[in-house]
Formats: C-alpha cells, sequence, structure tokens
C-alpha cells in the first residue's frame, strides 16, 4: 500500500469510530471539510436524496452516474434533470470502453449469459477507473437496503478501490428516507410509485412480487444479488 493509501485508510479507520453515530449532515461537513474537492458523490438516479443532502454542505461537488448504456429511459430523465436542479455540481458519466452494441457484437447478451461479468465491464471496471481519481467517495448505501448491508459503517476503509468511503444515510429507515423526499420535494425517478424500489439497468430489473424485499427484482431467478460495487 502506498504511503498515500495508508494515510486515508488511518483517516477512514479513526472515522468510522468517531462517526459512528453521525448524522447524514455531520458525515458530509467532514468530508468536506477533510477531502475539500477531492471526492465524489455517487448516484444511481433513483433519487437524488443524497445530491440533496450534499448540496446543503457544499453546492459544488461531482456526482458519479455509472453509465451503462442499459438504463431506464426514467433514470436518464432523473439524471439530466439533476443537472437543472442543482447546476453547481458536476455529473459525471463513468462509461464502460465497449458500447453496448460492440459488447453484444463480442460476447452476446451478457446480462442473460453472464451478468456478473456484465456487471464488471459496465459497472465495476468504470467505477474503479474514476475513483482512482479521488480520496473518498460517497455512496447512498443503507443497512436496510438488503442482509449484506446490514452493518454497514458510516465512513470505512474502501480496500477494493483504496479510497476513503462515506455512507452517510446508512442507519436511515425506509420511513426516514421517504419522509425527506416527501418533505424536500427531492427529485425521484418516476418507476418508484409504479412499483420497482431498486433500480438498475432495464434487462436486469423487475417488480419484486407481494412480500419480498426491495431487491428481490434485481436479477430476479438468479443467485446474483449484488453488481460488484459495494461487495
Amino acid at each position: 500500500m502506498s504511503d498515500l493509501k495508508e494515510d486515508l485508510k488511518i483517516v477512514a479507520d479513526a472515522a468510522e469510530q468517531e462517526l459512528r453515530d453521525a448524522s447524514p449532515e455531520e458525515a458530509l461537513e467532514w468530508v468536506a471539510r477533510t477531502f475539500g474537492d477531492n471526492y465524489i458523490v455517487a448516484s444511481n438516479m433513483q433519487d437524488a436524496v443524497l445530491i440533496d443532502l450534499a448540496a446543503k454542505v457544499k453546492p459544488n461537488f461531482d456526482v458519479l452516474f455509472l453509465e451503462t448504456g442499459y438504463h431506464f429511459p426514467e433514470t436518464i430523465g432523473v439524471r439530466d434533470a439533476v443537472g437543472v436542479v442543482y447546476p453547481e455540481v458536476r455529473v459525471v458519466n463513468a462509461a464502460a470502453e465497449q458500447s453496448v452494441a460492440d459488447q453484444e457484437a463480442e460476447f452476446g447478451l451478457l446480462y442473460q449469459s453472464d451478468p456478473a461479468k456484465c456487471c464488471n465491464l459496465r459497472k465495476v471496471i468504470p467505477l474503479r477507473r474514476e475513483l482512482a481519481k479521488y480520496d473518498a467517495w460517497v455512496t447512498g448505501v443503507r443497512r436496510v437496503d438488503a442482509p449484506t448491508r446490514a452493518n454497514t459503517p458510516i465512513v470505512q476503509w474502501d480496500d477494493r478501490n483504496g479510497l476513503v468511503k462515506i455512507n452517510p444515510i446508512a442507519p436511515w429507515s425506509d420511513d426516514e428516507f421517504n419522509a425527506y423526499i416527501r418533505e424536500k420535494g427531492v427529485l425521484e425517478n418516476l418507476l418508484v410509485q409504479e412499483g420497482y424500489p431498486s433500480i438498475g439497468c432495464l434487462p436486469c430489473t423487475a417488480k419484486p412480487l407481494p412480500g419480498q424485499d426491495a431487491r428481490s427484482g434485481r436479477w430476479a431467478g438468479q443467485s446474483k444479488t449484488e453488481c460488484g460495487l459495494h461487495g
């Protein structure tokens, strides 16, 4: 590990304890104070909750959007609206090296035959490439999203990508999250109200069946539960 990464890891390890009970605002204030302009806020454009919270602390920052080429039109609509509602933020569209057409010409429909490889090519590799430019990234991961996320800390060292990872709304319940959207009038993907509580790429996202958890509509019928961005 380089000296810089070792220093960042020390910062992350200390903050994991210091900010374990921090509010989203406190966590984001720490991010801005600690990293200046050298962080990026990730958004899948299901909503703009995290962007809205971050903009209240510091209006100008980078927003990371993984442009897979397979998104719902409604998701692209939210991305475009973010640039209007928050004019000081810069949306960074991280795309794969291959276009969708080129990938399908070489591999066929990977999202059917090998969704893990598809996610790796169109999400994980572009993410890693962009994160290499920053010291920290901010995510909207919440503990209630899935059992795999139940122990998510507010601050942690992201060993896979080699930078500090901040999850300001990790403790929020669905009620707290939805109340923020209602009370602040925050942008939200139209598909949420149509029954899609967890939105990914169009070919791999379905409405959950009654009684199933929110992420059950992602890669439905397959053993895959994560795209590889958060574990």
